[in-house]
């Protein structure tokens, strides 16, 4: 009777033991990786592109150009046409005060130098009106200088403009498709001035990770260290790690080694929201916690309707117009979702469209899990 007793007792043990060691494995269980090659998730310091910017004209434009209201289409004429040595007289019937600019058009053009482009490399640019032009449609930009941010010209912008859009207004009646003041030049500029970058004045590499993360850096810098087979990489923060350089090594590659390293990444659970187009974009490592959403919706509708109020004959009033308004508002039936233990991101968006949330009440229920601690992500809003 007591081996029996005893028997029994080591079997409970042993079911408990098993039991706990279950839930310490759950509790263990790693977060969820994926591969990425370095090259994919960082950048090195130093290599990098720069911003370019310049002011010029755009001409051939069919009557959609800048009004007179707009001053500095003149003067930017004005100045091309002295560069070209003619001379618009400022009084008289042919004058800089009667020329007309509606065929042409102000703007800024932007563009990006990416590192190591040498002179003679092509670069896209953006043409984007600064006046009150309707529309870019035809229109050809005149040479344009870009500049960096230390005032020197870097490239020289000319070319055919190419609309993503159009404007067309017939007797007020105006049909417009995107946005056609703006507009862009595959290959429109030629770099005159390449930003010098020096590989072999680098005494370390200093690789920046695009997202701050300690653990993704420290698994990095493990495995360049690995690849290497050397201790030459080390972490100074959650987003440089640095890599010592050999004497007499190449840098190039040296670089094109460390980019090829395959590393255990652990990206953020993010949520990113556009309130402005209504577009939602939830990861998929986002976790959920048990949560009761209650969603109801108050519309207001304010019509206003106008009427004609005619006098009687032979009386001394007038016709007037006056408004008749009417207001409406009708409150939705409270709608909701039960999200319980171990609800995935696909149940939330099950739950959203049964009820018939639209695009703005799944970011406002987002924002208030947020704030509720039931969402365990990231919240982006642009």
């Amino acid at each position: 009777m007591v081996l029996k007793k005893r028997l029994h007792l080591l079997a409970a043990l042993m079911m408990g033991a098993w039991v706990l060691a279950s839930i310490q494995f759950a509790k263990a269980e790693k977060p969820q990786t994926q591969l990425a090659r370095v090259k994919d998730i960082t950048s090195v310091e130093g290599i990098r592109d720069n911003q370019l910017i310049g002011f010029g004209i755009v001409v051939g434009l069919r009557g959609t150009g800048d009004s007179l209201m707009t001053v500095f289409p003149q003067q930017t004429l004005l100045s091309t046409l002295e560069r070209m040595g003619i001379t618009v007289p400022q009084t008289g019937q042919i004058s800089a005060a009667n020329m007309q600019v509606k065929n042409m058009a102000a703007v800024f053009v932007v563009a990006t130098l990416p590192p190591f482009s040498h002179p003679g490399a092509k670069l896209d640019i953006t043409v984007s009106s600064s006046g009150d032009a309707r529309s870019l449609e035809g229109g050809i930009l005149l040479m344009t200088p870009l500049y960096g941010p230390d005032g020197r010209i870097y490239a020289e912008a000319q070319g055919a403009l190419v609309l993503g859009g159009f404007a067309i207004t017939v007797s007020g009646n105006t049909r417009q498709m995107n946005h056609p003041t703006t507009a862009r030049i595959p290959g429109g500029a030629l770099v005159e001035r390449e930003v010098g970058i020096d590989l072999t004045q680098l005494k370390t590499v200093r690789i920046l990770l695009n997202d701050a993360d300690f653990h993704t850096a420290e698994q990095m810098a493990l495995a360049i260290n690995r690849e290497f087979e050397t201790s030459r990489a080390h972490v100074i923060d959650s987003r440089l790690i640095e890599v010592a350089i050999n004497t007499g090594e190449d840098r190039a590659a040296l670089l094109d080694r460390i980019e090829e390293v395959q590393v255990e990444v652990y990206p953020r659970a993010r949520v990113v929201v556009n309130e402005r187009t209504g577009t939602v974009v939830i990861g998929g490592n986002v976790r959920l916690q048990p949560v009761s959403i209650l969603h109801g919706g108050l519309s207001i509708n304010v019509i206003s309707v106008p009427k004609v109020s005619q006098p009687g004959p032979f009386s001394s009033g007038t016709t007037q117009v006056v408004r008749e308004t009417t207001v409406q508002a009708t409150d939705k039936p409270v709608n909701r979702i039960e999200l319980k233990e171990g609800a995935t991101v696909e149940d939330l968006v099950n739950e959203l469209q049964l009820i018939g949330a639209s695009a703005h009440d799944v970011i406002s229920i987002l924002q208030a899990m947020k704030a509720a601690g039931a969402l365990e992500a990231d919240l982006d809003v642009l």
